[in-house]
């Protein structure tokens, strides 16, 4: 098998869970005929029927709530946010009813919600968001937000076969630009692990998505400055995979987390709080952090650029960092 973009990572997700399990449906708006706005979904309703590949209305909310119904019934719910920024119309069903269902009566909601998210593609504020610490904060939730091609498929795959709701982040501006080759054997990748893309032993980088590769880029450059950076791909907000972080942070004792999601509210804080409470006295230096910034995701591009974690930005904070 040759490279294929995340894009085609996710499609192919799709198809083999279709085709191993009778239970897993699509809901969406365009997701059948159309083959969904980025065409994640194109071949699914040709293959699998109108019975599995529903075209919905445009209600979020009613789209959530059908899925949340079906979960009950023993069906395997797979919805499609447009843009995940519509999550927003829908947080109830998520938050009071997908998230809390199992605890409040012992039901099981196995549905993944996925869609696009993030800026870099001029968007503007509706089609550029990436509102995970939402319900990064609702217990009962996972959520994942991948960075390569492989872990798209892999953990689309594994969050399909999960009992709990989660929310699959995909990173638009990765779509067709990040390319690579997949095993023909079937594999799935854990929920809650962490990926070291990189090793190093001066200072940790903690990122994820489209600000991993940022982070990558980053810690090439200071590479060629002598300052050797371990990169640290969170692949799973929820479940954290604290155990990961903590071990690299015993090895290079200073840590920059790097996120496109705004600063404030953002992981870096609840990160930097875990490294309190578990690392402290490994630390040589504050947890610092780059991040976009607390406004709306601007739509004009040099906007967008400033609003952005850039390969600078990252260079120069973890330049500051290494002089602790």
């Amino acid at each position: 098998m040759g490279e294929v973009t995340m894009l085609e990572a996710i499609r192919e997700a799709l198809f083999e869970e279709f085709e191993r399990d009778p239970a897993v449906v699509a809901l969406g708006e365009d997701i059948g005929v159309f083959g969904g706005a980025f065409k994640a979904t194109e071949g699914l309703l040709a293959k699998f029927g109108p019975e599995r590949v529903i075209d919905t209305p445009i209600s979020e909310t009613a789209i959530v709530g059908a899925a949340c119904g079906m979960s009950y019934l023993g069906l395997r719910p797979v919805v499609e946010m447009q843009f995940i920024d519509f999550i927003a119309c829908c947080f109830n069903q998520v938050t009071n009813f997908a998230a809390k269902s199992h605890y409040r009566w012992g039901a099981p909601v196995p549905m993944v919600i996925r869609g696009p998210s993030g800026g870099g593609v001029h968007g503007g504020p509706f089609h550029s968001a990436n509102p995970e610490m939402y319900f990064v904060h609702t217990p009962g939730l996972k959520v994942v937000y991948p960075s390569t091609a492989y872990d798209a498929k892999g953990l689309l795959k594994s969050a399909i076969r999960d009992n709990n709701p989660v929310l699959f982040f995909e990173h638009k501006f990765l779509y067709r630009r990040i390319k690579e080759e997949l095993p023909d054997a079937e594999y799935t990748v854990p929920i809650g692990k962490a990926a070291v893309r990189r090793e190093g032993r001066d200072l940790t980088i903690l990122s994820y998505a489209a600000a991993a590769h940022t982070s990558l880029e980053a810690a090439q450059v200071l590479a060629k400055e002598g300052t050797e950076v371990e990169v640290i791909d969170l692949r799973t907000l929820l479940p954290l995979d604290r155990e990961t972080i903590i071990e690299s942070v015993k090895k290079t004792n200073k840590v920059l987390v790097v996120h496109e999601d705004t600063r404030t509210g953002g992981i870096a804080g609840e990160i930097a709080a875990v490294l309190c409470e578990d690392a402290f006295g490994y630390l040589d230096g504050p947890v610092a952090r780059v991040t976009a910034l607390d406004t709306p995701v601007p739509y004009a591009p040099p906007l967008e650029q400033r609003f952005l974690p850039s390969v600078e930005k990252v260079a120069a904070a973890a330049r500051e960092l290494a002089k602790y």
